[in-house]
């Protein structure tokens, strides 16, 4: 057995703490608020964010393919580090926008990548097919440093909303090392020459050719974009339900506390329950999540968050490995980076919709009617999903 390989799951899960260990995400949209921006000021922020990564989605996943993992994760680690350093000394709209498209050029390099590398590292050292448990557990300390960080975070926003920003900063720093030290797989250690049309014909393949494997990106994208915007949702919900904003830290933990649980069980959740009734359960509770909510203006429809967010934990990492199982290991970054990308693109359409309804109207108006357009997508595209495994049978 590869032991240096082996030790990659360490130095990944290193990674997904110095990318989550997000202080700043209890108060982000009080710091906005603070800093002069509206509702839609901040979606359009967040959209700009999602077309920085988009830029870079696909072709860094193809780095990730033809140059290695390794490469693209160091790189992505020290825009990250850029990127909140940037955000430490920067004020209003602008500087923020400059901070989150060094921020997403970074996310572009790292998505896909860490995905890619665990997988591989498993395939070498025979675990492949404990990929579920090890994603799991990967979303999981993302999630559990997020729910920590979100505690340290409330603590240093009651002394300045800046503060959890410097501290973020030499989080982010701390990833650099840990992505250094990784080993790149064998099976990824030739190198390819590297072509713009080799990325056309992954993503061709990927969205036209492989129909089972396109319908499940576009599903999994629509349920990834759907738990985005329910994120950037959350803390305009707890000020609606006059939630104390020292308690904002507190329900912020809980909540992503949630999430790495349930990724936690994902693997035995998905062992009983087939393909086709799990994405189905997937379809319905995550529209029907937004929709309850925005009937509820009371602190208990926080609860309903809990259960999105529970929702959510189980989805991501049962959704990845569906698509895994259908792409080989020399495309699997840039397959995985080309979910990633449908996902921003549909965000980036949405947010900024949703983030006008909030202003124009009222939150609740615009989670109701978030619900209703992430229901008809899920649908459909489960539909597709649906025709073409009977197709293929």
């Amino acid at each position: 057995m590869n032991h240096s390989v082996e030790s990659n799951i360490l130095k990944l899960y290193l990674i997904k703490i110095a990318k989550w260990f997000m202080l700043f995400m209890p108060i982000v949209v009080l710091f906005y608020k603070d800093n002069g921006l509206e509702m839609r000021h901040i979606f359009i922020l967040q959209a700009i964010y999602s077309v920085s990564i988009v830029v870079l989605e696909i072709p860094s996943g193809y780095l990730a393919d033809v140059l290695g993992r390794k490469i693209t994760l160091v790189f992505g680690t020290i825009l990250g580090f850029f990127g909140f350093l940037t955000y430490s000394f920067a004020f209003g709209f602008t500087g923020f926008l400059i901070a989150e498209i060094i921020l997403g050029l970074g996310q572009s390099l790292i998505s896909g990548a860490d995905s890619a590398m665990l997988y591989d590292s498993l395939l070498e050292t025979g675990k492949k097919d404990k990929y579920i448990k090890f994603e799991g557990r990967l979303v999981s300390i993302g999630n559990f440093a997020e729910a920590l960080a979100g505690i340290l975070g409330g603590l240093l926003a009651t002394l300045s909303f800046r503060y959890p920003y410097y501290a973020q900063t030499i989080v982010a720093f701390c990833g650099i090392p840990a992505a250094m030290l990784l080993t790149e797989p064998i099976r990824n250690r030739k190198l390819i020459k590297m072509k713009f049309s080799d990325i056309l014909k992954i993503v061709k393949y990927a969205l036209h050719d492989h129909k089972e494997l396109k319908w499940n990106i576009i599903f999994s994208s629509v349920i990834g974009a759907s738990t985005l915007t329910m994120a950037w949702f959350v803390q305009p919900y707890f000020e609606m339900v006059l939630l104390p904003v020292g308690l904002f830290g507190v329900f912020w933990t809980i909540l992503n506390l949630s999430v790495g649980f349930s990724a936690m069980l994902a693997h035995k959740i998905e062992l009983k329950l087939k393909q086709v009734k799990f994405m189905l359960g997937i379809a319905i509770l995550i529209p029907v999540g937004y929709m309850l909510v925005s009937r509820v203006n009371a602190l208990w429809g926080i609860s309903i968050l809990l259960v999105f967010y529970i929702v959510r934990g189980i989805a991501t990492p049962v959704l990845k490995d569906y698509i895994n199982r259908l792409c080989d290991s020399d495309v699997r970054a840039t397959v995985l980076s080309v979910r990633n990308f449908v996902i921003r693109v549909f965000f980036a359409i949405i947010g900024p919709f949703a983030g006008w309804i909030t202003d124009t109207y009222s939150l609740k108006t615009a989670l109701l009617l978030s619900g209703i357009i992430f229901f008809i997508l899920a649908v459909f595209t489960l539909i597709m999903q649906l025709k073409w495994i009977k197709v293929k049978a």
